[in-house]
């Protein structure tokens, strides 16, 4: 039994896919990011980066719990748990990990910029706004370029590289783009969002997702000095 410890944002969702992905049974425990509970010491005690999504595999190597955080992480250690959505074949094994670290070093990264400047910084700073802005649609455009001649990131089959770069596309309107001008990544974006894997990982916690905007007290959490004190 996998133990989630989650919320409904990007990151949060690639662990939900993949879990409903691979098969494996799993128990949802919510993390209310905006709430701080994110803080708290026993969800520091498995991710002591305070970062959302965690896991704690309850039969882990060994037969032993064991604990994981970094979304990334809990893909990679999710695939080989299970021998699903990451080829052994070495050339087809680092294709799916080259994409993947693409997506945890730019795609989330800088499209997580792009909501901030866009969306929930105090006040707008064009260069900023811009800076993101125009990162978000090079990024758009490398995805696009690779999925020309290829159903999939790291080639023809699925991937935990596909699992973790789609939820971060779902905001594309968000981030200042038109999905209309990546008609690669808009065949490969409506393939993933109509598998029904994906479409039950989207629904974990859905009931919990925002609705309106944030409110001083979410906003100083996130992104104030709660978020920076000292643990």
């Amino acid at each position: 039994m996998i133990d989630l410890y989650s919320w409904p944002t990007p990151n949060g969702h690639k662990v939900h896919i993949m879990l409903e992905e691979v098969g494996l049974p799993y128990r949802v425990h919510a993390v209310d990011i905006g709430a701080g509970e994110q803080f708290e010491p026993d969800f520091l005690a498995i991710s002591p980066n305070n970062k959302i999504p965690a896991i704690v595999d309850q039969d882990g190597p060994g037969g032993q719990p064991y604990s994981l955080f970094e979304s990334g992480a809990i893909l990679l250690y999710l695939a080989e748990k299970t021998g699903k959505l990451l080829p052994q074949e070495p050339r087809s094994r680092y294709d799916v990990i080259q994409w993947l670290m693409f997506q945890m070093a730019n795609v989330g990264p800088m499209l997580g910029q792009a909501h901030h400047f866009r969306h929930y910084a105090p006040e707008p700073i064009e260069y900023a706004i811009n800076r993101y802005t125009n990162e978000a649609s090079r990024l758009y455009g490398v995805i696009d370029r690779r999925l020309k001649d290829r159903e999939y990131l790291a080639g023809g089959d699925y991937s935990i590289a596909d699992i973790a770069t789609f939820p971060w596309l779902r905001s594309w309107k968000r981030q200042g783009q038109n999905i209309e001008d990546y008609p690669n990544l808009k065949r490969w974006f409506e393939a993933i969002a109509a598998r029904p894997a994906v479409q039950r990982g989207l629904q974990v916690l859905a009931d919990r997702q925002r609705s309106g905007p944030m409110d001083e007290k979410e906003r100083e959490v996130l992104f104030g000095a709660t978020q920076y004190r000292r643990r």
